[in-house]
């Protein structure tokens, strides 16, 4: 891609952001002459998944995981499906189709479905959002509802194992039992702990014991207290948080266009924009590694601009991204998550009314 028609295709992305500030954007951004190759060649599986059993239909899709098997886990929305697309549960029936599908999905590389379950009740959010399974395929999920201020874990087979937070409860960025509609979490293997980023009502990285639920530690912007006015506060939604496996948290900070790195205690390491002129939503809105040894790259799903951006991981400078703004296979309409296998093939997932996930088979170099 020239910078020209990169330049081009953030202007269109932006609306009222001008071709001029797009170049500079594209300039800013663009990978020095030491980058370590090209950016990976995506095509996207117009045929992923496959249809879903039973006249379900899948609503919006808030987040996507890859387990250890390289199974792919989506968590959807189905109270967001509209009267005429689930028309055959009304009474009487508007319609000869369809069903809400149970709102945890997991498909294989193929994209048949293998298990689905979760829905209403005590133990599960008002409104899904987030996906995450750890090192022993225990799934997690969170929900980013008005009053939803919770964690849950669960089996493989949909059996709760621990809640964390209390229903209908939320708290404030001092609150340590309590979160503020989270939007993603992460375990770490090694110190059993989770870290989560809360969220959507709050304005930081807060952390509990994996195993008990017990309050660890938490912290804001640059690893300082929320609401420490000595820095840039994180905006909300704090969007996203992932570990690679040199240790390091990545935090999507997507209202203010950034991704901040900290080490597991809250030490803030470095932070990088990412399309810093985006307005609207905000430009960070997920983030994975690539699966190479030292994890070189780092794909962030942009949600506003509706692209995914290739970055370099340890400077964030831009390599090269996939997608536009769209409703055809391979292009995008909210782009809300992502998530990498082990052979480098990029699962997005989308939702306001786009409410799909699709697969990017990574082709080369």
């Amino acid at each position: 891609m020239t910078r020209a028609v990169a330049a081009m295709m953030v202007a269109l992305s932006l609306g009222a952001a001008s071709l001029a500030a797009a170049a500079v954007l594209i300039t800013v951004n663009t990978a020095a002459p030491d980058a370590p190759a090209p950016a990976p060649r995506f095509d996207v599986d117009p045929a992923w998944p496959k249809p879903l059993p039973g006249q379900w239909l899948m609503g919006q899709a808030a987040g996507v995981a890859v387990d250890r098997q390289d199974v792919i886990w989506v968590i959807h929305r189905p109270g967001s499906l509209t009267d005429d697309e689930k028309g055959a549960t009304l009474t009487p029936p508007r319609s000869a189709c369809c069903v809400p599908a149970p709102p945890v999905l997991a498909f294989d590389a193929e994209g048949t479905l293998l298990h689905a379950w979760g829905g209403s009740g005590e133990a599960w959010p008002s409104n899904e959002h987030g996906i995450h399974v750890d090192a022993q395929d225990h799934v997690w999920i969170a929900g980013n509802g008005r009053r939803d201020g919770r964690i849950f874990k669960y089996t493989k087979a949909g059996k709760l194992v621990l809640a964390i937070g209390a229903a209908g409860v939320v708290g404030d960025d001092a609150d340590t039992r309590h979160l503020n509609r989270p939007a993603a979490m992460v375990v770490d293997p090694q110190g059993r702990e989770l870290f989560v980023a809360d969220g959507y009502g709050n304005h930081r990285v807060i952390v509990f014991d994996a195993q008990t639920g017990a309050y660890r530690r938490h912290w804001g912007a640059n690893g300082r207290p929320p609401g420490d006015r000595s820095v840039k506060a994180f905006g909300t939604p704090v969007h996203c948080i992932r570990l690679s496996r040199d240790g390091l948290l990545y935090v999507c900070d997507r209202a203010n266009n950034r991704i901040q790195v900290f080490r597991p205690d809250g030490t803030f390491v470095r932070e990088f924009t990412v399309a810093r002129d985006t307005h609207g939503n905000g430009s960070t809105w997920d983030a994975d590694f690539s699966h190479d040894p030292a994890q070189t790259l780092l794909f962030a799903a942009d949600g506003e601009n509706n692209v995914v951006w290739t970055l370099r991981r340890d400077t964030g400078r831009l390599l090269g991204s996939f997608g536009r703004s769209g409703r055809q296979a391979g292009q995008f309409h909210w782009v809300h998550n992502l998530a990498v296998d082990s052979k480098g093939n990029v699962y997005t997932t989308e939702v306001d009314t786009a409410k799909r996930a699709q697969k990017f088979v990574r082709t080369g170099p």
